[in-house]
């Protein structure tokens, strides 16, 4: 059976990527399709045979895929994939837009409905291309996100509230299938001991709520370590006071290291899934996570983390004194972790893909 595999952009890492990187292992053979190509800050890529549309050709696109929403549909429709048995698309926007024939089979990894489209729509209002878009072209971006939508033969959702939202926005079925983390964070390595700090990994976006984590911070005067960059991390250093620590993006080797020492990793977003709350149970930390979206998935409150309700800075200070009163068993946050494995998630796929095929 010939693979490819689909992606909305191949020109950032992140957690999106790891699961990519899954599936090639998967299906070593597979060539990526995607929109737009940049090597440099794709460095997982180098090994893999990345096919990108002709918009690629135009280098400044490369890294200004936001410019690109209105047409990315189409562009994705000019890829010839009928060479191969199984496309699987990875999208969180327009890779699920590629056109297959009837003797193919096209299944969709669904991180989550168009982002900006449909439930973190509010998250954009401030940005000054969505200020600019007219409302008839809103809603007839949402027409046309939702037609394509309708190509692929098959849904899998990366967790429950992904599998919601594809039903309300798409009126599609699919099931579930929680994203793995990488072999790397379960490997042998040195054991650290705890260190007086709480960590924050990931993108600095808006959306991830970082800053509540600063503002809760800068009143507690307690330490933190900041990892990642993004469009956020200029303005979340200028509030932050002395006790937080900002690293940029750091190796893997680096991030399990941070990992280790950590008393506890922040985790203040609605994620779709989130791979860094596994991640830091599967080296033994617990997670003080906003209690909704995929949190609730991967942190057993209580157990392996606490939870807390409101995305506030006074509701993160009472979830860290609760977890400060708890004596949570680094073991049972390691045995939540193995239920996401590279095993596990390749099994489920492969007897996933086995039961539709035909």
């Amino acid at each position: 059976m010939k693979v490819d595999i689909v992606y909305d952009r191949v020109n950032k890492s992140g957690g999106a990527e790891r699961l990519l990187q899954s599936l090639l292992s998967i299906w070593p053979e597979a060539p990526l399709f995607t929109l737009v190509y940049d090597s440099q800050k794709a460095l997982w890529s180098k090994k893999v045979k990345v096919s990108p549309t002709f918009l690629n050709r135009v280098p400044f696109l490369r890294s200004r895929h936001e410019l690109l929403a209105p047409i990315a549909p189409l562009a994705f429709e000019t890829l010839d994939l009928r060479p191969f048995d199984l496309v699987v698309s990875v999208t969180s926007a327009d890779a699920k837009s590629v056109i297959t024939n009837t003797n193919q089979k096209h299944i969709c990894i669904c991180l989550t409905p168009t982002r900006y489209l449909w439930k973190g729509s509010k998250n954009y209002k401030n940005d000054w291309k969505m200020r600019l878009l007219p409302r008839f072209l809103f809603e007839y971006f949402r027409l046309v996100d939702q037609i394509t939508a309708s190509r692929p033969d098959h849904y899998i959702a990366i967790s429950k509230e992904i599998k919601k939202r594809i039903k309300k926005y798409y009126l599609r079925d699919s099931v579930v299938i929680h994203p793995p983390i990488n072999n790397i964070f379960f490997a042998k390595h040195k054991k650290y001991s705890k260190e007086d700090f709480y960590l924050v990994a990931g993108r600095l976006v808006p959306y991830k709520k970082v800053d509540l984590v600063i503002d809760c911070f800068n009143k507690l005067n307690k330490k933190l370590v900041v990892i990642g960059a993004g469009s956020e991390l200029n303005r979340l250093k200028k509030i932050s006071l002395s006790n937080i620590t900002f690293l940029g993006e750091v190796s893997d080797k680096d991030l399990i290291r941070y990992y280790s020492q950590a008393k506890a990793l922040i985790f203040p977003g609605l994620e779709d899934f989130g791979l860094v709350p596994l991640e830091a149970q599967s080296q033994g930390t617990p997670v003080i996570a906003y209690g909704r979206g995929g949190a609730r998935e991967t942190v057993i409150d209580g157990k392996t983390g606490v939870f807390f309700k409101h995305q506030s800075s006074k509701s993160l200070h009472k979830a860290i004194e609760k977890f400060e009163n708890l004596n949570i068993d680094p073991k049972e946050c390691l045995n939540n972790a193995k239920k996401f494995t590279e095993a596990v998630f390749t099994e489920k796929i492969m007897k996933y893909v086995e039961s539709v095929k035909d």
